[in-house]
């Protein structure tokens, strides 16, 4: 488990410059009605609106906005292009709020996230997601972010943890402090328990042929080849260096497949102190720092646990073809 304390900025007890507002529905009615009245008010208001939902939920608010005043500053970002891990998402926020900024314009946005398609793992990430962005946008120019959760489809446990992560919430039209909103650490879902079927690679110094070589061998047994493969190989590289450069010296690598879903996972003794790792974008004068970026671009899930006490787990979802 990873537990960071919270930024003071983020809680209860200060006004943050970000609004993270829980916006609960039943419903398609419900959330168009939600959605329409939070976009008209930033209209009125001169504001700038993104919004990230799903197709579906897309074209609703498309065919509302065809006479509304001011539709020309409701934009809809393209979620999709960034696959599902969750882990993509934190710095395509960051890119669309700062390009929205730079027009002169303050912001709001609208993010429903896909609970109801998202495996289990990525519900866990989603989950991580949420918490985190009061942590990241904590000392962000002011924007707010309206969150619809359906309450129908979305699982009470999932819409537990909504409520402690945001501050205030939207209920029977009216914005205000949400009561329930914890300033807490996040407990992560356990990790489903791994089963490589080959014998576990304990890797060091000099030995990130052999990680490939193991990597390779079963992806090759279930049909992942060309780019992915190439992509994959990458990324594993990646995470088996930084074992050996700040992991102890060495690590453990298992590789199994679950659902479809290739899995490569990395042990060792490192500790990660910053909750955000892998999900900032690195600056062109920044010295280091990018290889767990890179491997949130080139994975479709990636989960990290790392507490002082156990040490560090990576674990690296592809989907196969």
């Amino acid at each position: 488990m990873i537990s960071p304390p919270m930024t003071a900025a983020s809680g209860a007890g200060r006004r943050a410059a970000f609004r993270h507002e829980l916006y609960p529905y039943q419903g398609e009615a419900a959330f168009l009605k939600g959605a329409m009245s939070f976009i008209q008010d930033a209209l009125t208001s001169d504001e700038t609106v993104l919004v990230a939902v799903g197709e579906d939920k897309q074209a609703m608010l498309r065919d509302a906005l065809r006479s509304t005043t001011g539709q020309e500053r409701v934009s809809f970002v393209d979620t999709a292009a960034l696959g599902r891990n969750p882990g993509r998402l934190i710095p395509a926020w960051h890119d669309w709020i700062a390009k929205s900024v730079s027009d002169g314009l303050p912001v709001r946005g609208i993010s429903e996230s896909p609970w109801g398609t998202a495996t289990p793992a990525e519900r866990g990430e989603l989950r991580y997601h949420e918490w985190l962005l009061n942590r990241t946008f904590a000392d962000s120019p002011a924007w707010w972010l309206l969150c619809p959760y359906d309450t129908t489809t979305v699982e009470p446990a999932v819409l537990d943890s909504a409520r402690r992560c945001h501050p205030y919430h939207l209920t029977e039209g009216a914005h205000g402090d949400n009561l329930a909103f914890a300033d807490e650490p996040f407990t992560f879902d356990e990790l489903s328990s791994p089963c490589d079927p080959d014998q576990p690679l304990i890797y060091g110094a000099g030995d990130l042929g052999r990680v490939r070589a193991k990597v390779t061998a079963c992806a090759t047994r279930h049909g992942l080849a060309g780019p992915r493969l190439q992509e994959l190989l990458v990324a594993t590289t990646e995470v088996a260096a930084n074992s050996v450069r700040h992991g102890g010296g060495s690590g453990t690598l298992r590789t199994w497949v679950s659902d479809d879903t290739l899995i490569c996972q990395f042990d060792d003794t490192g500790y990660i102190h910053d909750p955000l790792v892998g999900r900032s974008r690195p600056t062109p004068q920044q010295i280091g720092g990018r290889g767990l970026w890179l491997v949130h671009q080139l994975c479709d899930l990636v989960q990290i646990r790392s507490t002082a006490e156990h040490g560090t787990t990576i674990r690296l979802s592809t989907a196969l073809p």
